[in-house]
């Protein structure tokens, strides 16, 4: 036994990652319906580059402050904005023809100044550059007084008073660039951070020489560059409140475009479908589910679309920034790798059975909620706080054990966070000690490291949500996949005139799907206008199946029933239930009010009208009775009439709607056998003109019913008048003689 446990666990974790991968399968379709956003999604992605370009310039702006603001004084490199005509003829000493051309093309000498000319592109700038740190490196290295200089002091026979740089403009162009070949060897060794500030030191002496504020410079450049951070601050700020906005209302379209779809398709069932899917899973399927579902996607653009943009990002700059260290990078990201995948193997199982475990608590709690008369009924209490307590239990330790996963991992990646941030200053330090590196590039490097991890972070987190929402993604597929069985055909065609309100039956026969056995077979029997049909037979005959075909609740299996002349399948569902009213077995009545559940059938229907059908129906009486009589307010479900009065009101508002055939599916159940006489009689003269179908248990509900079809088994056994049945049908005689005595039956004969 131990050595299967190991087995079924990992193919518990496969069966798992197949649910969720066939989860993500559904959520994809479910994101084509995003196409009609597409235009806000374009903008949302905008703003995301934008948040995460100023999000990413904003460590290069720190690096700016500390190496240029701080520790250059304000200047940013050797291209001086002006510089002294003695001091441009000592480093064009330094350049070859071409480079000093190029000088000339963009500076002009304005007495003694050489002045920067007009405005420079980021190529030239960069060129100019070039062309001025290793002259300015030369120059400050020969304005230095060392050992060194006095060797070559000594080697040219110069005083200590001559000025090193002007020997040099004396010197034949042949011996000084052959003086120069030997420093420029020197100069190689050097670092590329030591060159650029040897630069910058020499532009900061010839400031000082020219008589420029130095402090000034400094602080508007630190000035300057701080706005420019606020700036993108600011930038960020209305981007990222832009993006959720945005993505909560796409998300929030989304959500109610899917419960559109869910309730649409709904509608569409037929009860076959219906049998498939519970009420209960219905409703949490189009609210719960396509709450997640919504939740989501708000979450896919702030950080499913985010994170990858600020991860690459984050690593170009790193790259930009110094790509001896980007080794760091891939330890961060392999050490968060591992968190992941362990996390994933452990408690993505337990993810899965949450959402079972929910499932289970709601099951219990509804059951004992419905079930809580029976419950006490029976003394049974304690048994059933023991199940709901065992389903919380289980419950409550999956959740422990999710959470301490998740407690986990957020301390785990902060560590390799901090981790990551030593080893980078213990490797950046080296390198500023080598003069590889400068402090603000060292803080830049560790601000996008600490991007990258984030952005790994935010995928980890999301990886985690998105499963539990595949789930629901599913489940609302399963809803919009479904085939609806019942459908209208291609081209439908208009129903007969000259038989209106003719219901007829041609060798019908119906069986549920899956099932071995038909539930009705070879039926077939007229049912005219003007008249009334009853079907009558034992409980499971089949008597509400056969009118549930009528108004095409589900389709006949073999056969065909025609509805003024014309088969129901080739109707629209539409014309075809506006010919129908219906009343089912079990009342079912909306919250609003009485003159509103009237008028549910005809929403045009006048006082009058509903008074009248009102009338018919017997409930007239108690509905006068009541204070504000039709205005009065019906509780959802009508909870708050009797079943009586539930049952007439159903009634009622199929009168309301005048239709050619009216369907009564064991109806009169719940009257008083007075009121159902009268109100069969009252039926009679007011709609004498329908088609009535009724299906009833009581024998003395269709006694003078101008045709009884008796059903057994889901097989016509006699079709006739009540007196015909009497004395050539055996079932109905033994139903009748079940519920009426001798005397009655032959009154019930001698009326007939």
């Amino acid at each position: 036994m131990l050595k299967q446990k190991p087995c079924s666990a990992r193919m518990e974790t496969a069966e798992i990652f197949c649910e969720i991968l066939k989860g993500e399968k559904s959520m994809v379709k479910l994101l084509k319906h995003l196409k009609k956003s597409a235009g806000w999604i374009a903008v949302i992605v905008a703003l995301l580059f934008l948040q995460a370009y100023c999000d990413l310039s904003l460590p290069g702006y720190t690096s700016d402050i500390i190496n240029v603001g701080i520790q250059q004084g304000g200047i940013e490199d050797a291209v001086a904005k002006k510089l002294r005509n003695s001091t441009m003829e000592k480093l064009m000493l330094f350049m070859d023809e071409e480079e000093i051309q190029t000088v000339k093309e963009h500076y002009i000498l304005e007495g003694d100044l050489w002045k920067q000319e007009g405005h420079f592109s980021k190529e030239e700038h960069e060129q100019l550059n070039e062309i001025f740190t290793r002259p300015m490196m030369i120059a400050l290295f020969f304005s230095v007084e060392s050992d060194e200089m006095a060797s070559l002091r000594e080697k040219l026979q110069l005083s200590e008073e001559e000025d090193l740089l002007e020997a040099f403009a004396k010197m034949p162009k042949e011996a000084l660039e052959g003086f120069l070949s030997e420093m420029e060897k020197k100069l190689e060794t050097m670092p590329d951070s030591m060159a650029s500030q040897s630069a910058v030191a020499f532009v900061k002496a010839e400031y000082e020489a020219q008589g420029v504020d130095m402090g000034r410079l400094q602080n508007s450049y630190l000035m300057s560059t701080g706005l420019r951070m606020l700036g993108m601050a600011l930038v960020i700020m209305l981007a990222s409140v832009g993006g959720v906005y945005l993505s909560s209302r796409v998300a929030a379209v989304f959500g109610r475009d899917l419960r559109k779809m869910v309730y649409e398709k709904v509608m569409a069932f037929s009860s076959q479908e219906f049998d498939s899917f519970s009420t209960a899973s219905l409703i949490t399927r189009s609210t719960n589910d396509v709450q997640q579902v919504q939740m989501l996607m708000t979450m896919v653009f702030r950080i499913v679309l985010y994170a990858p943009i600020m991860g690459i990002g984050g690593v170009m700059k790193v790259l930009n920034t110094n790509t001896s260290m980007a080794w760091i990078i891939g330890v961060a990201v392999a050490a968060i790798m591992v968190v992941v995948a362990v996390l994933f193997t452990i408690a993505m199982p337990r993810f899965k059975r949450l959402q079972t475990l929910i499932d289970k608590l709601n099951l219990v709690t509804r059951e004992i909620l419905t079930g809580l008369s029976v419950i006490r009924a029976f003394s049974r209490e304690s048994y059933e706080e023991e199940r709901f307590e065992e389903a919380n239990r289980k419950l409550m330790r999956t959740n422990l054990f999710v959470n301490r996963c998740m407690t986990f991992m957020m301390p785990t990646m902060m560590l390799i966070m901090n981790g990551i941030s030593v080893l980078i200053i213990y490797k950046g330090a080296r390198s500023i000690s080598d003069g590889a590196m400068q402090v603000g590039d060292l803080m830049a490097f560790i601000q996008y490291t600490m991007q990258i991890i984030m952005s790994f972070l935010m995928i980890t987190m999301m990886s985690i949500m998105i499963p539990r929402a595949s789930v629901s993604g599913n489940r609302i597929s399963e809803i919009l996949d479904t085939e609806v069985m019942v459908k209208d055909a291609p081209e439908t065609k208009t129903a007969k005139k000259e038989k209106a309100g003719v219901v007829e039956f041609r060798n019908v026969s119906f069986s549920y799907p899956d099932a071995e056995e038909n539930v009705l077979s070879d039926i077939t029997f007229t049912a005219e206008k003007g008249k009334t049909t009853a079907i009558i037979g034992s409980t499971g005959s089949g008597k509400s199946t056969l009118v549930n075909l009528i108004p095409r609740f589900f389709d006949v299996t073999k056969g065909e029933i025609l509805v003024d002349g014309i088969d129901v399948r080739e109707l629209s569902q539409k014309e075809l239930r506006d010919k129908i009213g219906y009343v089912p077995q079990k009342g079912v009545l909306f919250s609003g009010t009485i003159a509103t559940n009237l008028r549910y059938g005809k929403e045009d229907a006048s006082e009058e009208e509903i008074r009248k059908a009102a009338r018919i129906a017997q409930a007239l009486d108690f509905i006068e009775e009541k204070e504000e009589k039709f205005n009065s307010a019906i509780a959802q479900g009508g909870t708050n009439v009797s079943g009586g009065q539930k049952q007439r009101l159903s009634i009622a508002r199929a009168i309301v709607k005048n239709p050619e055939i009216y369907i009564f599916d064991d109806s009169f159940s719940a009257l008083d056998y007075k009121t159902d006489v009268v109100l069969r009689k009252a039926l009679e003269e007011e709609t004498g003109e329908a088609a009535r179908i009724i299906v009833a248990q009581r024998i003395s509900t269709i006694l003078h019913a101008d045709q009884i079809l008796v059903l057994d088994e889901g097989r016509i056994a006699g079709i006739g008048t009540h007196k015909e049945l009497l004395e050539n049908c055996e079932v109905y005689k033994q139903i009748a003689l079940s519920q009426l005595s001798e005397e009655e039956l032959n009154g019930g004969r001698e009326d007939a």
